[in-house]
């Protein structure tokens, strides 16, 4: 174990244990964190591997669509958001090509259809949620809106985000500082400080093995087919993911869909808000508003990814593909394969981030399938 850092509380070295060996056939050329809170403490906070440390900063891609799903429960909590209220009422531009009785439950179900648009973004467009807001707001849906759904990969933050500021008049970024990220003194952004710039580590792109390379090449994916559509592989150049956490400007910016930058340490405090009281304060949202946002929304094949999956109220619920987790358990994963979540049933609060994209990493790197097991395992004994 001589690769891995940090800390476990008793009752939770098996996780370490896990850990070291995930480090060590996965993760070391690149390095990983994994933070965990159980019932409002932190118990597990480890990194190991070349490149990353206790205080790196790294790109967490669509964890922040957590970030804005936290936000958007939160302003439905308090009233100030009707998810089952047309878009085009807070935003009269949106009506566009059919897409008037478009609801805030259908795009945060991932059910629009409005997943990109014909001709793309460039990389510093992608990083501006406006300009692609007002790009989106005149494209026609890929698909009947409902009918369906498919991972609204690059824009959904830019539309939920629009929303947000007209309903509000703030930004969701400055609203998730202002009641998320401040008040917990959260080591996860939704714009990256410049002072805070020599702790971020660059995303590494994936070293498939021949095998694995061999399965990428035998399936390319088709220019005009909707996954190109939804992750912006249909422009040329195609977008380079992993430049993307690496520019500057989406760091600033922080575009919700994918923008965060943050530690594992971060990640799993906020959930640890979520999953229960932390700090003497009370969980961010109600039973009634948990409920609401964990309930699968959608499910089965993703029109975009080919994949079966489902979705709740903009998070994702994992007991869908983590059978150790409750039903209650809402989080979302990150395209190096990072994954975090909160299950309020058990107290649990759960983030692992890599610097490296593992293989089919999106939805999760494989290595959370034995650490969470861990996780729960351990957790279980120690309640």
């Amino acid at each position: 174990m001589s690769d891995v850092h940090g800390t476990v509380e008793p009752g939770f070295e098996s996780v370490r244990e896990e850990f070291a060996g995930v480090v060590a056939r996965e993760a070391s050329d690149g390095g990983a964190q994994l933070a965990v809170y159980h019932r409002g403490r932190p118990v597990v906070d480890l990194w190991g591997g070349d490149g990353v440390d206790e205080d790196s900063l790294l790109g967490l891609y669509s964890s922040s669509k957590g970030a804005m799903a936290l936000v958007v429960a939160l302003l439905v909590q308090d009233g100030t958001l009707d998810p089952d209220r047309e878009v085009a009422s807070w935003w009269p531009e949106f009506a566009a090509e059919g897409k008037g009785r478009l609801t805030l439950r259908h795009i945060l179900a991932h059910r629009s259809g409005v997943i990109g648009t014909d001709r793309g973004f460039s990389l510093d467009e992608l990083a501006d949620d406006r300009l692609v807001a007002a790009r989106l707001a005149a494209q026609r849906p890929y698909w009947e809106p409902d009918t369906g759904h498919g991972y609204h990969a690059l824009v959904i933050g830019a539309l939920v985000g629009e929303v947000v500021r007209r309903a509000t008049g703030r930004t969701l970024q400055e609203l998730f500082e202002e009641r998320v990220r401040a008040p917990y003194g959260l080591d996860y952004y939704l714009g990256l400080p410049e002072e805070l710039e020599s702790r971020f580590r660059p995303a590494l792109p994936m070293k498939p093995t021949p095998a694995e390379r061999a399965l990428l090449e035998a399936a390319p994916i088709a220019p005009d087919s909707t996954m190109a559509i939804a992750f912006n592989f249909h422009t040329d150049p195609p977008l380079d993911i992993v430049a993307y956490a690496n520019s500057r400007a989406v760091r600033a910016q922080a575009p919700v869909s994918a923008g965060g930058i943050g530690s594992a340490r971060g990640l799993a405090r906020m959930y640890a808000a979520i999953a229960g009281e932390l700090d003497g304060r009370p969980p961010l949202l109600a039973p009634g508003t948990l409920a609401e946002v964990a309930r699968i929304h959608s499910s089965g094949k993703d029109l975009v990814t080919g994949e079966e999956n489902a979705f709740g109220l903009g998070f994702v619920p994992l007991a869908t593909r983590y059978p150790s987790l409750t039903p209650a358990a809402i989080g979302h994963s990150g395209a190096p394969g990072s994954q975090s979540f909160a299950d309020p049933s058990t107290g649990l609060a759960y983030s692992y981030a890599r610097r490296r994209f593992a293989f089919g990493g999106g939805p999760g790197a494989a290595e959370n399938d034995r650490l969470i097991a861990s996780v729960t395992q351990a957790a279980a004994r120690a309640a």
